[in-house]
């Protein structure tokens, strides 16, 4: 019986850590603009120039904008979203994206997100300097677009 319990044991430990490795978030991008490079950025590495990009485990602290060649290496002078894409542990743990125009960041293209894959139709857009839906100031943080959805995916369009 011991051996038993340790195999069923040993079973429920590997199903544990299997489903801490399954946790994944796929980022697209749509440039309607005919100009300009989508780029995906963290911790000052470029995941994306364009391309989907498929992270295996949470993707914290990512941002995302259109390189024109005006824009720094951080999005500065552009409309730049920020996301973080994690599995939810707890209630309001899960996802949470938006765009930002707080300096520098500037207004340079329109921008939009939303979520797939889960909390369909949750997403943001920006069609002007003046948009509402847009950080500006930091506290301004009703702008942030959540989703308590595992394995979430992200969709960026530009000029839409």
């Amino acid at each position: 019986m011991f051996t038993n319990l340790k195999a069923v044991a040993l079973v429920a430990a590997v199903t544990v850590i299997s489903g801490v490795n399954a946790e994944s978030h796929t980022v697209t991008f749509s440039n309607n603009c005919g100009y300009g490079t989508p780029t995906l950025i963290q911790n000052g590495n470029v995941l994306s120039t364009g391309g989907a990009y498929t992270s295996n485990g949470p993707l914290t602290g990512a941002i995302a904008y259109l390189q024109t060649g005006n824009c720094g290496f951080n999005g500065d002078s552009c409309t730049m979203v920020e996301t973080t894409l994690v599995n939810p542990t707890s209630a309001g743990s899960g996802s949470s994206t938006d765009i930002t125009l707080i300096a520098p960041h500037s207004f340079s293209v329109t921008t939009g997100f939303g979520y797939y894959n889960g909390c369909d139709g949750a997403g943001s857009d920006c069609t002007s300097a003046s948009c509402t839906t847009a950080f500006h100031d930091p506290s301004q943080t009703y702008v942030q677009v959540a989703c308590q959805v595992d394995n979430v995916d992200l969709s960026i369009t530009f000029c839409s």
